[in-house]
Parts: structure tokens; C-alpha cells; sequence
């Protein structure tokens, strides 16, 4: 084949590192973005923090579209026309306030504060959807509250006050291990252990495995390793609270339900022994039989009689699955809205909304005007060609914040414009709604509405959700229309939740009952939703 030279006219997307930067900003959640702010401020030094507001430089955008430099900026929804009123800044306080007396949504990543659910007055052994099931947890579907596994002594009560007073299980673990007396070898292996606790206070790894991480010079080291590391293990399942230092949920529960046998022994409520005994004996059996409550396999392999099983099964119901769990720091589970919705209008007409940025979360930046000046000042050279550049970079981080900000709006406001029956009436009033009608209406690209509403949250009165919340695939109804999945699982929630105790429904009758609601939904459809919502099935709901 004969080399030779032509010439083709073509067009292509060029990624300048301007465009590379204002995608990857803007699908940055609010406290990656914070991260990179400070990372900017320290590495730019024509930028900085204003005082009050950012102000804005001429990048060729209009001033007005500039969310960063106006926190005030909202957009009212509701009506076709837009008026253009402008309404002072809001801070989360003030909103919070305005919004206290409305009922949140369920569910732990809508919560938008560190206030912890009230304790249930009786233990639900199936759980009610509302708690996330950990591994470790099995088939029991439930994550109990912290509670003092009926040990009300004052080294328990101590717990609970350091664990409100921010101290980490370790902490406090290490401060009571001052108190014990064993060898230094054993000793140093209590406090080896007491730093190998994951969260949850259990001990994942096998003590030779901790062994070896130690770098043992032959195996008569190594036995002697995990002799000191047993030895100490003991006195690790020792201390408060009960259970820690567990391998497995197992052996966490029948380290709490031996401490109740030593504690009622030592009471003298000789009348409780024997259901305390028939427990222990019960979390030493499979932990599948005990999830399933299988009681008639549990009766079988010895526990005790029947009525006994069932007691031991309600006591050990009540016992902490998770004990690290209480000195867990709640606050680094907050979510702070990105965007705040408020209902407006006269009451008794047509509910209004209005979206506005929060303006807690937006980083106020401006060029610092001193170096920016004296660059402008001098005349041009190349040993000024390093410090434009870096003035240019300040100039395009400014202005793709105030895109990421203004894009975040742009989006909400079509959300909020789509599902005003949710925030008027909840999720039963769900619409189905997918990312290509956000993009169609805004003239922007799928995957642009994609990014926007990852890790992005909105404060409603029903709740603070992500911004993904919104956006669900739709079930056919009788009359030819689609009913939202999140409508259909808020349904199915409601359905359980008035369902008898005795009877729980079952993912059949679940369906049926959808059906006569005009919406089509299978059964395997109703256990995907039910299970997705961690809602344990009926043979679980079952009260014993």
C-alpha cells in the first residue's frame, strides 16, 4: 500500500482542564467539595475566603447567575411565570425551626441530625424495616437499640455516660484495663486487642492471625504469642460493656447471657436461673435456628421445653448485638442539605414551593485583590507567566463553583417542579421520574443530572432525602397510567405497619392487595421492595 498525505475536517469534544475540573466538582458530595476548597486555598495564593459574600470578577457570566455570590437566590415553583421576588438568606437554624413541626421520612440516611430514634417499649425480634441489618446480624433482620442488657449495675450506667460524652471504646476500654492486674506481656497483648476492635467492638481477626502481624522470629515465638493473646482475651470479654471483644454475634450474646447467670446468682433470684440457663443454652445453638426462630428445632437439640424456648428467645431479643455501637460518633453521620425547600403561600390555597441554595455550604471565594493587582500592574514577562497562570486557575475554580452551585438549583428546581404532590402530600403522591426528563427539560446531558444528584441532599418538610430519592421507575395501574416505586413502597411499608401481629401479611397478599389498589405488582416484586426497605419476611413478623 502506497504512503500518502490528505487532509480531513472532523469535529471532536476536547476536554480542557477548565471543562475536566467543573465535571469533577460538580460530582463531588458537600464535604469532598469543602476538602478541595481548603486544598485550593492553601495551594493558590490569589485565592481566599471573603468575609462576607464572595464577589465576583468579570468571567463573562452575568452576576445574577451567580449563586455563590448570592445565597439569597431562589426560584418559586408552583406558577408558570416566575415574579423574580427575592428573599433574604436562610441559615439551617432558621429552617429547621420553620420546618420542626413536620413529620420526617423514615430511614436513617434521610435523618438530617444526630437526634437518635426513641427506644421501642417492647423488642421486635423481625425488626420493622428501619434498621440496616449488619452482617453479623444473620437472618434476625433486626438492629436492636443500645441497651443495658438487664445489667443495671453502676459499671454499665458509667458506659452509657462516656459513650454521651464522646469518649471511643477504646478509650474507655483501656481506661479500665488500668485497673486489672496481669503480667506486662499480658498486658500489652490486652492493649494489642483493645486496638483491633472494629466499631462494632468485635474482634474479626483470629488471634494467630494477630500473632503474626507481630512478626514472631520462630513458632515457639508464635505460641507464645497467642498465649498472651489469649490469656488477654479473656480479660478483654471481661470488661464493660458485655460482649465486647466477641468473634462472632454468637459468642457476643452468650457473653452477655453468662454475665446475667453470674449477676442473678450472686442476686440470689434463684427463680430466674433456669430461663437464664435455657437462653445461654439457646445462643449456643446455630445462630440460623435462633434468626429463623425455629423453636421446634431449638426444643429438638436439647434447649428446654417449649414455653422456656420461647421466653429465652424474647430475653436474648433484648440483649445489644453491637456492643461499640453506643460510643459510635453519631455526628459524622449528619447530612447537611444542599438545598432547602419551603412551602409558601396563604393557607387553605395552592401550596408554593421555593428552592434556594444553602448558604451554609456554599464556600465564599473572591481573587485576593492585592496580588491580583500588583500581577496587573507590571508589565507582562516571563517570569510572570507562572504567577498569570496561577491567577487564571483561582479565576476558573471561582467560576465553576458558581456553575457547580447553579447547575445543583437549576436541577432541584425541576425536581421540585415535577413532584409538587410529595411535598404536599409525601411519598404515597410519588410520580415516576427518570433522569432523561431532568435533562430534556434543562437542555443538559444525562449524565450530568446523574452527577448532580449523587451524594446531593434537599430539605423538605417531610425530611432531608438525596436528591436521587426523587427519580423511580413506574408500575402499570388499571387505568393505563404508572404509579411511582417509591409511592408503591411507601405503600407496602404502610401496609405492615397496620398489619396483625399474629398474621402477618405475606408477599402474596401484599400483592393482592396492591392489585385492588389498581397497581400491578408481583410478588416477586413486593419481596425486592420489602427487602430493600429491610423489612424482614412474614414467618419473622410473626409474634411469638
Amino acid at each position: 500500500m502506497k504512503p500518502g498525505l490528505s487532509l480531513r475536517a472532523s469535529q471532536h469534544l476536547a476536554l480542557t482542564p477548565q471543562l475536566q475540573q467543573s465535571i469533577r466538582l460538580l460530582q463531588l458530595s458537600t464535604l469532598e467539595l469543602s476538602q478541595e476548597v481548603e486544598q485550593m486555598l492553601d495551594e493558590n495564593p490569589f485565592l481566599e475566603l471573603a468575609e462576607d459574600r464572595a464577589e465576583r470578577e468579570d468571567f463573562g457570566l452575568d452576576a445574577a447567575d451567580a449563586p455563590v455570590s448570592e445565597g439569597d437566590r431562589l426560584s418559586e415553583v408552583g406558577d408558570a411565570a416566575r415574579d423574580g421576588s427575592e428573599f433574604a438568606p436562610v441559615s439551617i437554624a432558621d429552617y429547621a425551626a420553620s420546618i420542626s413541626s413536620t413529620t420526617p421520612l423514615d430511614g436513617e440516611s434521610r435523618a438530617s441530625g444526630p437526634d437518635e430514634p426513641d427506644e421501642p417499649d417492647e423488642p421486635d425480634w423481625g425488626g420493622d424495616g428501619s434498621s440496616e441489618t449488619a452482617a453479623d446480624d444473620g437472618e434476625w433482620g433486626v438492629e436492636a437499640q443500645a441497651k443495658s442488657n438487664n445489667l443495671e449495675d453502676d459499671g454499665q450506667n458509667d458506659a452509657f455516660e462516656r459513650a454521651r460524652s464522646g469518649e471511643s471504646l477504646q478509650a474507655y476500654l483501656h481506661r479500665q484495663a488500668g485497673g486489672l492486674r496481669a503480667g506486662p506481656e499480658d498486658m500489652a497483648a490486652l492493649r494489642f486487642l483493645i486496638e483491633s476492635l472494629n466499631d462494632d467492638g468485635y474482634l474479626e481477626e483470629p488471634l494467630e492471625e494477630l500473632a503474626r502481624t507481630l512478626q514472631p522470629a520462630d513458632d515457639e515465638q508464635l505460641h507464645a504469642l497467642v498465649h498472651h493473646f489469649t490469656v488477654a482475651l479473656g480479660l478483654l470479654q471481661s470488661l464493660e460493656p458485655m460482649g465486647v471483644g466477641a468473634r462472632d454475634l454468637g459468642e457476643c450474646l452468650r457473653l452477655q447471657m453468662a454475665a446475667l447467670l453470674h449477676t442473678a446468682d450472686e442476686d440470689g433470684h434463684h427463680g430466674r436461673l433456669e430461663l437464664l440457663n435455657v437462653a445461654l443454652s439457646v445462643c449456643r445453638q446455630p445462630m440460623e435456628l435462633l434468626a429463623r426462630r425455629d423453636i421446634k428445632r431449638l426444643v429438638a437439640a436439647g434447649a428446654g421445653s417449649e414455653a422456656l424456648v420461647r421466653e429465652a428467645i424474647a430475653l436474648i431479643a433484648r440483649l445489644e448485638p453491637k456492643p461499640g455501637r453506643r460510643f459510635v460518633d453519631v455526628e459524622r453521620n449528619i447530612v447537611v442539605p444542599d438545598v432547602l425547600v419551603q412551602a409558601i403561600g396563604k393557607p387553605g390555597g395552592m401550596p408554593k414551593f421555593r428552592v434556594l441554595l444553602n448558604p451554609d455550604v456554599m464556600p465564599r471565594l473572591k481573587v485576593h485583590d492585592i496580588y491580583s493587582n500588583v500581577l496587573r500592574n507590571h508589565k507582562a514577562s516571563a517570569s510572570h507567566a507562572g504567577l498569570q497562570q496561577r491567577l487564571q486557575e483561582a479565576r476558573w475554580f471561582i467560576k465553576n463553583i458558581q456553575q457547580r452551585f447553579d447547575t445543583i438549583l437549576r436541577v432541584s428546581t425541576a425536581i421540585v417542579d415535577r413532584q409538587k404532590s410529595f411535598f404536599t402530600h409525601g411519598e404515597l403522591a410519588m410520580r415516576p421520574l427518570v433522569l432523561r426528563e431532568i435533562a430534556d427539560e434543562l437542555g443538559l446531558h444525562e449524565s450530568t443530572i446523574s452527577r448532580v444528584t449523587t451524594a446531593k441532599y434537599m430539605a423538605t418538610p417531610f425530611g432531608t432525602v438525596e436528591l436521587k430519592y426523587f427519580f423511580g421507575s413506574g408500575l402499570g395501574t388499571e387505568s393505563g397510567g404508572n404509579a411511582s416505586s417509591t409511592a408503591v413502597r411507601a405503600l407496602i411499608k404502610q401496609f405492615i405497619a397496620s398489619e396483625s401481629s399474629t398474621k402477618p401479611l405475606s408477599d402474596n397478599q401484599i400483592s393482592d392487595m396492591l392489585k385492588e389498589q389498581g397497581i400491578d405488582c408481583a410478588r416477586r416484586t413486593v419481596a425486592k421492595y420489602r427487602e430493600g426497605m429491610k423489612i424482614a419476611p412474614a414467618s419473622l413478623r410473626k409474634a411469638l
